[in-house]
């Protein structure tokens, strides 16, 4: 695989730390700015809507800007909104910096999503979305809990200056790694053409599951400290413990699925599909034995990116026509479901049925994505070319 996806992956670390962070630090964020628990995890709601109206604003906009000033362009707005989060004294503020920090991530994604596949023969999406998406995975094994212990060491403002200062070693590595040449080419098709690539139901299929599949896992681990401290009785440290366990399960379901979502799909899907709602199940009735927690958090990340990433594969062939577009639709049904998720569980959590309540929400959103699928197999499977199918 090329040097330059690795590269990118390397800034998707940066962005993916940021986004998965606010996991640990919404009861400190909570507490400094003197808003509710639900009130905070809503940072991540907003991240994400940023990002689902930004993908495709963003990637329309620097369609036929050349990638590595597109990349770097969003790297430095993305840093420059870390600074302003760590040093602002209110919450309305913070949330308008994580909205445009997200527009900022919005637009790299696009661009490294469509940049990523095209470095890779046409036949290895899925594996390039793998790589693309190791940058994220450990972001949750390494970045995401390194930010919440230097968060509960130093405050959680400290993340914010961090994550702008490792955007400097991003911005480098695009800078050396990352051609020049424009994005698009003569025989790029017209924005309207790829556009109308939305009315094809079978992308809108593979959008829909994602955005289902991505929801139920924002629903779960954007409160998943609260599950920790109160439901598992657990001490504050074990909240990055738990991060990191289903970090591990991300990347090794990221990295097993890279290898099967190009050319065995149906495989993942038929084996991860049911198992994962299951696994919210059974993690919702465990949750206050600590032993049993650990080890289905850690089966969890391995199947809700696992079959995520297979899912997002397949918006990246269903939308093969839409060569600058298809980084958008993937990032779109991404971030549709991150920003549902925690919603859903703020809810959950409004209602008073406890701690658990954003766990059950991922058990209902994943149940809907598994009978989805199973009436669909078919054409959600066609959606490739018939040789992967």
């Amino acid at each position: 695989m090329p040097l330059a996806l690795y590269l990118l992956a390397l800034a998707v670390f940066v962005m993916g730390t940021s986004e998965f962070m606010l996991a640990g630090l919404v009861p400190a964020i909570a507490a400094d700015l003197d808003v509710s628990v639900g009130t905070a995890g809503l940072l991540t709601s907003a991240f994400a809507v940023g990002i689902v109206v930004g993908a495709p604003v963003m990637a329309a906009f620097a369609r036929r800007w050349p990638p590595r000033l597109a990349l770097l362009v969003c790297l430095l707005v993305f840093a420059g909104c870390h600074v302003l989060g760590a040093v602002t004294p209110a919450f309305p503020l913070l949330l308008a910096a994580r909205v445009l920090s997200a527009f900022a991530n919005a637009g790299f994604l696009a661009v490294a999503l469509s940049a990523a596949t095209r470095l890779v023969p046409g036949d290895q999406k899925g594996r390039a979305l793998a790589i693309l998406l190791s940058g994220t995975t450990i972001a949750m094994v390494a970045g995401v809990p390194a930010g919440a212990l230097l968060g509960t060491a130093a405050g959680w403002r400290t993340t914010f200056w961090a994550i702008a200062l490792l955007c400097v070693p991003a911005a480098i590595g695009i800078l050396r790694g990352v051609g020049s040449a424009p994005g698009g080419t003569d025989v790029t098709p017209g924005l309207r053409a790829e556009l109308g690539w939305l009315r094809s139901p079978r992308l809108l299929l593979a959008m829909g599951l994602g955005a289902l599949v991505n929801g139920g896992t924002f629903a779960a681990v954007t409160y998943l400290a609260p599950v920790v401290t109160g439901t598992a009785g657990l001490a504050e440290v074990w909240i990055s413990v738990m991060l990191v366990m289903f970090g591990v399960g991300s990347f090794l379901g990221v990295t097993l699925a890279g290898r099967l979502s190009d050319h065995r799909p149906g495989l993942v899907l038929a084996v991860g599909g049911p198992l994962l709602p299951v696994g919210w199940i059974a993690l919702a009735l465990a949750a206050p034995r600590p032993g049993l927690l650990l080890g289905l958090v850690l089966v969890q990340g391995m199947l809700a990116f696992g079959v995520g990433s297979t899912l997002i594969a397949r918006v990246l062939y269903a939308a093969s026509g839409a060569p600058t577009m298809a980084g958008a639709y993937a990032t779109a049904a991404l971030n549709t479901g991150a920003a549902a998720g925690p919603v859903l569980g703020a809810l959950g959590l409004a209602t008073g049925a406890g701690a658990l309540a954003p766990v059950w929400v991922a058990a209902a959103l994943t149940t809907l994505a598994l009978l989805v699928m199973l009436l669909s197999r078919r054409a959600l499977m066609t959606s490739v070319p018939a040789r992967l199918g």
